[in-house]
């Protein structure tokens, strides 16, 4: 496991060079704020991190419920037995494993690994404009119904699980990138996940860390470059 530090925001990465699987800790005053869970296997390294910051974890964020954001959660909320775990309204449905459509969304099948195994019930469902600690919730569908961005609102920050792809390129939801297609492939609505990047685009983020790949500072003209590509390709049909 790899581990970046920005500030007060830390980049746990598992097989970067492979298959880089990342997830993250936000450093608050009262303790640490976890979002995703990455792998099953990922919890030692969660929580080995956490103690050697000398921090528990009190929060925890999915940005939205496929497997590799997941994978750890059951084994770290029961480590962290007082940590609040947080989800949007939408995908909490796909945290309990249902992948049914609503009658007022786009009727296109949801893609990707839908847990099946997590125990864990999310103690809060997330709305556009909710607060945890310094982080406010930002709405991202596109690659899930549910998906959500995160900003920290003291330094600009934006963590968007995986509404952009940082891996072997930066792109857009849905858009793919041949020697890692996999978010791309497991991405449910191409046209929703590019409004949620020009959105994206609009905070001003001072970096972007994402689900799969390093982080970016300065990420502005790299992001327009991403919508882009996206709008070209949607046009290709």
């Amino acid at each position: 496991m790899r581990v970046l530090q920005e500030g007060r925001l830390l980049q746990l990465t598992w097989m970067p060079s492979f298959f880089p699987v990342n997830c993250y800790l936000v450093e608050e005053e009262d303790g640490l704020t976890l979002i995703d869970a990455a792998m099953p296997f990922s919890a030692k390294g969660i929580i080995g991190t956490a103690e050697k910051l000398g921090k528990k974890i009190n929060r925890i964020i999915l940005t939205h419920a496929h497997d590799d954001h997941v994978g750890a959660l059951d084994e770290v909320a029961k480590h962290y037995a007082d940590a609040k775990v947080y989800i949007s309204e939408r995908d909490a449905d796909l945290l309990r494993g249902d992948s049914s459509l609503r009658p007022d969304e786009p009727q296109t099948p949801i893609k990707g690994s839908v847990p099946k195994k997590i125990t864990t019930k999310p103690d809060v469902l997330l709305r556009e404009g909710d607060t945890i600690g310094s982080l406010k919730a930002i709405s991202t569908p596109g690659h899930t119904p549910g998906s959500m961005s995160f900003i920290d609102q003291r330094s600009g920050a934006v963590i968007v699980g995986d509404a952009v792809q940082m891996f072997r390129g930066f792109v857009v939801a849905g858009t793919v990138v041949p020697l890692f297609p996999f978010p791309a492939l497991a991405t449910w609505h191409k046209e929703i996940a590019l409004s949620s990047a020009r959105k994206l685009l609009q905070l001003k983020p001072t970096l972007i860390a994402a689900g799969h790949g390093n982080w970016l500072k300065e990420p502005a003209s790299g992001l327009q470059r991403a919508i882009l590509r996206a709008e070209k390709s949607l046009r290709k049909g």
